[in-house]
Parts: C-alpha cells; sequence; structure tokens
C-alpha cells in the first residue's frame, strides 16, 4: 500500500556510488541502492558490514565520502537537513539509551513531534498530545500512557519507540534493530508491530535492519544484503533472502526456508569457498 499522494514510482531514497572511508579504511564502497514509495525494505549482513552506516547516511545523521544521496527528491548535502527530520522517522534499540526513565510513555511519544527527547523544551498542543495516545494505543501500550518509561518492559519500550517515530506522520521510518536485547514474547510483540506497520499506507517506505531471519515480518518484500561493506544482493526478498546470496553474504552454508509467512535459516560446518 502507498500513502495517499504519493506515487508508487516516487523515489524515497537513492544512493548512488556511496562509499564511506574513515581512517584510511573503505566502511562502504560502491553502494547502488533505491527504495521507492510503497516498498518495505529488510538490511541484513554480519557485525561491520555497514549496516549502520548505510542507516545513518539515509538518516542524513552521516554525508558519504564519495557519491550521491537523494533522500525524499533532494540531494544530500545541499539543503539544511534540520528541515528533514520531521519526514524520517527513526527508532531502534540505541534510542533506548537516550530516554530518560521518569519520562511517561506518552512523554516519550510526543517529543517525537518535534525531534526532542525531553518535552520540556516545546509547548505541545491538545492535538499532538491526543496523537501520542492515538499512536501508544495502535502499538498495544494504550494504557502504559501514564506509565515511567523506565518501568516498561524492553518490547513495550521498543513500541513506545516506534510510537515516537512515527509521531511526525513520516514518510520514511527506519526501524534500526528493534528487538535487540528483547525476549521471545517481547520480540513478537514489537514484530506483530512491525508487521502491522508493514501493512498500511503510511509511512510510505519502511527500512528494518536485523540480524535473524526469523526477526522479518511478513510483508516486507524487498531485502539489501551487505558484506565488508559492499552489496552482495539486493531486490525482490525471495530471490535476495535465499540459500545463495545468504550463504555468500555470511561465508557460510546456510540453507534458507519459509514457512507460515516467517522465514528460517539452517547452517552447515565450514565455510563457503571459492
Amino acid at each position: 500500500m502507498v500513502a495517499s499522494g504519493v506515487a508508487l514510482t516516487q523515489p524515497i531514497l537513492v544512493f548512488q556510488g556511496v562509499g564511506v572511508r574513515r581512517d584510511g579504511r573503505a566502511i562502504l564502497a560502491a553502494v547502488d541502492w533505491t527504495v521507492v514509495a510503497g516498498q518495505r525494505w529488510v538490511v541484513l549482513g554480519p557485525n561491520g558490514a555497514g549496516k549502520t552506516s548505510i542507516l545513518r547516511i539515509a538518516t542524513g545523521y552521516l554525508y558519504p565520502s564519495v557519491g550521491r544521496v537523494d533522500l525524499l527528491g533532494r540531494r544530500l548535502g545541499t539543503f539544511d537537513i534540520r528541515a528533514m527530520r520531521a519526514r524520517v522517522g527513526v527508532a531502534g534499540a540505541a534510542l533506548d539509551a537516550l530516554v530518560a526513565a521518569d519520562r511517561t510513555a506518552v512523554e516519550v511519544v510526543v517529543t517525537g513531534a518535534r525531534g526532542a527527547l525531553d518535552p520540556w523544551w516545546d509547548r505541545y498542543q491538545a492535538a499532538e498530545w491526543a496523537r501520542a495516545r492515538e499512536l501508544l494505543e495502535r502499538l498495544g501500550c494504550g494504557k502504559l500512557a501514564e506509565h515511567a518509561y523506565g518501568t516498561l518492559s524492553s518490547g513495550e519500550r521498543q513500541r513506545t519507540l516506534i510510537a515516537r517515530a512515527l509521531m511526525p506522520d513520516p514518510e520514511l521510518l527506519v526501524l534500526d534493530e528493534p528487538y535487540a536485547g528483547l525476549d521471545i514474547a517481547g520480540r513478537e510483540d514489537v514484530l506483530a508491530a512491525v508487521a502491522d506497520l508493514a501493512g498500511s499506507e503510511r509511512p510510505a517506505a519502511v527500512l528494518l535492519v536485523v540480524h535473524h531471519l526469523e526477526e522479518i515480518p511478513p510483508g516486507f518484500g524487498h531485502a539489501l544484503l551487505l558484506a565488508g561493506g559492499r552489496v552482495v544482493a539486493s531486490g525482490a526478498i525471495d530471490d535476495v533472502v535465499s540459500s545463495a546470496p545468504m550463504s555468500a553474504t555470511y561465508g557460510r552454508r546456510l540453507t534458507v526456508g519459509r514457512r507460515d509467512q516467517r522465514w528460517t535459516v539452517t547452517g552447515a560446518p565450514g565455510n563457503v569457498t571459492a
């Protein structure tokens, strides 16, 4: 499904020959990638593959050393990125540590309207508080609105952070390892929430970084595989999340399957050889 007024083929994010170098070392190299409206992408790869750098560029927090990036129709580096913040929602495990434990869940969510982390810096309208509560309800945390953030379970905190990311009604939603540190029940609650978002009209595009195939919710139709800072495979999820590309990505013989709309993977001893 696609957001009202957003054309199906409208580019949301375009990488052209993108590279990042730090201390003489290539963190990313020659990355070409296009995300258009209506697509839901999962990003996979081993530790150090470049996933974090990809997301930092996609959200305007990192500028590439080489190449071009178009974000929501504008060339990165040619405009004030602060003007774009409300159009890109970000949530994930890393944000959890930055939220004050004594803020209520609804206070955490409403700050997403202005991209802040504390509600005392801004005045919020009644309609904004109402939207924050509606988003908590949508994410299954409506009854927790007045609970202190620090008293919530890990899964409840992640759903609260996703609600916060949705607060400004972004066109692009980026979820960076939202299942990190969760137990099975918490993971399944967050996964169900993300699956619901995947089937919604907005955001127009969703990017999800995960470490495990069973963490890919139904509704995600595209995948990007990274290894060593380079793209191994990119495209329709049924083609990309398959045994050969996954084996090449992780350097291990892997057998990928699917059951009841969920992915599975098993590995054999020994590394992939040329």
